[in-house]
């Protein structure tokens, strides 16, 4: 059954289904490497994280006008609704290694939400990433930016890429400059690098969430901080699978994370690229015994969105009977 769901951790250019990516790359004359669907859902069987960031990159270089990044929002809007989305934060990338119009980006994003919201009535609020290669003055570039178009939906700033050659330290001008003008820290941490990448988010960067952060798991006294301090966690338990975070589903510390006090959203990462939805991340989460109301309830936790709008997220979930949801979904390999 459908129950209303907010997700907090999605990439936009990991939204777009093959043949999203097939019409979008014919429209603008981008050779992608199979001219099929079938040819394209093959070069997602992932080797590893590194696999992951080349198609990742693959895909993100076909997005290059307004319409592109406008139409990818909408299109997982319908997605994520179909779901039970009411709310979700979008995180995207600005094309700086390729010289993209950091205007063009935010402009297509941003009118890409207004449109959700209209045809779908889903909240989407947006959070541009840092990407872990970048020099910190192209760092600052994506906080000005973030700055220019708050008044559009801009609610935070990222950090994500390669976590374990790049620690976050080296960018906290960047994050502290995005804090100073209201916007909030919410980089990747503790997915493939260990306790002290998330430590380094929290001091260094002033996290207010943490993307992942599953490895918390290996550091008793900073789960604990994070529990105490209500630092949600947005986990993404099939991606964590499918870039060898995780061994296997059975072996995900989701549970143990949530008995120990954290507070843990469900979120898909990139949904296209990892055969995934929200209706699959909450069966999972059902076999591992958890139940969608708390993730709900976390994900209102660490919205990031206006107090009129977190009323109205409250208002439905309280409204809603959670008792006639189903815990158990789908079998856990």
């Amino acid at each position: 059954m459908t129950y209303p769901k907010i997700e907090l951790h999605v990439h936009l250019e990991g939204t777009v289904r093959p043949e999203t990516l097939l019409e979008i790359a014919r429209r603008n004359g981008y050779a992608l490497p199979a001219d099929s669907v079938e040819g394209l859902r093959a070069l997602y069987e992932y080797r590893d994280f590194a696999h992951f960031i080349e198609v990742f990159m693959l895909t993100s270089g076909a997005l290059e006008h307004e319409e592109d990044f406008r139409q990818i929002v909408v299109d997982y809007a319908a997605e994520a609704v179909h779901h039970g989305a009411v709310y979700l934060e979008a995180i995207f990338s600005l094309g700086l290694w390729r010289g993209l119009d950091s205007d063009v980006v935010f402009t297509g994003v941003c009118d890409g939400a207004v449109e959700a919201r209209e045809r779908y009535g889903i909240e989407i609020r947006l959070t541009p990433d840092i990407a872990r290669v970048y020099s910190l003055e192209e760092a600052l570039q994506v906080v000005r930016f973030a700055i220019k178009y708050r008044d559009r939906g801009v609610v935070g700033v990222g950090l994500g890429g390669p976590e374990a050659e790049h620690p976050p330290e080296p960018y906290a001008p960047a994050f502290e400059l995005a804090r100073s003008e209201g916007l909030a820290s919410v980089p990747h941490a503790g997915e493939h690098a260990g306790p002290s990448s998330i430590r380094g988010a929290l001091d260094a960067l002033g996290a207010r969430r943490i993307r992942h952060g599953i490895r918390a798991i290996e550091d008793p006294g900073l789960l604990r901080e994070l529990a105490d301090r209500r630092v949600v966690l947005d986990v993404c338990p099939i991606s964590n699978v499918r870039t060898g975070a995780v061994p296997s589903l059975s072996e995900h510390p989701l549970s143990q994370l949530v008995a120990a006090g954290a507070v843990c959203s469900l979120s898909t990462d990139d949904p296209a690229m990892f055969g995934t939805d929200l209706s699959e991340e909450y069966a999972v989460a059902g076999e591992l015994g958890l139940v969608p109301r708390s993730f709900y309830e976390a994900g209102l936790e660490g919205a990031l969105c206006e107090e009129v709008t977190r009323t109205q997220l409250r208002e439905l979930g309280d409204a809603f009977d959670w008792d006639v949801v189903p815990v158990a979904g789908v079998e856990v390999p």
